[in-house]
């Protein structure tokens, strides 16, 4: 078997998987690989003859190295896509559109501007005041209760995505997967 021409998009088998792959050559295509791991892209390194594997760290980037079978090819493209899905962070756009894999809901431009700060932190805990600077407006700091509420109706629109906002208590609020073992629920999988 022959890879797919470099840096194209593997479409996929799995009707539930999404997330394209992109086939790199390995060491002749470093520079396309960085500037992928720096996108956040999945990648799968086709390792050329007498040239050692790279170390891959990252749970988007995997390699095979050729010849492989057709369903060889197909499992480490099926496994990358597995564990992009599972390490996906949410993405709000514009619009107001906040997106988890495949699924979606809108959000108000209040809510917007928490989600921000929520996703920058993703899995970590977003301040208090940083959260209340952000609901500010005109020059007066928006109050605990007003956050409190927008929090509340965030954690409604979020739900239906896999996800949610727990309290850290005297700290802010940490956006995360509703539960961990099931990141991949909101992404259709």
């Amino acid at each position: 078997m022959t890879a797919a021409p470099s840096s194209a998009p593997v479409e996929i088998q799995h009707p539930s998987l999404k997330k394209d792959v992109n086939i790199l050559r390995w060491p002749a295509e470093r520079q396309l690989r960085e500037q992928c791991r720096r996108l956040g892209l999945l990648r799968l390194l086709v390792v050329e003859r007498n040239h050692e594997p790279p170390t891959c760290a990252d749970v988007r980037e995997d390699w095979i190295r050729m010849p492989a079978t057709p369903k060889d090819f197909q499992a480490r493209i099926t496994a990358l896509q597995l564990r992009g899905v599972s390490h996906t962070v949410p993405h709000l756009d514009q619009d107001g559109i906040l997106r988890m894999g495949t699924a979606a809901v809108a959000v108000s431009p209040r809510e917007a501007q928490l989600l921000q700060v929520l996703i920058q932190r993703f899995g970590r805990t977003a301040a208090r005041e940083e959260l209340r600077a952000h609901l500010s407006e005109d020059g007066k700091e928006a109050s605990r209760n007003a956050l409190d509420l927008h929090i509340k109706r965030l954690r409604r629109r979020v739900r239906p995505l896999g996800l949610s906002i727990r309290t850290a208590w005297g700290r802010g609020y940490v956006l995360e997967y509703e539960n961990p073992n099931q990141a991949t629920r909101g992404a259709g999988i």
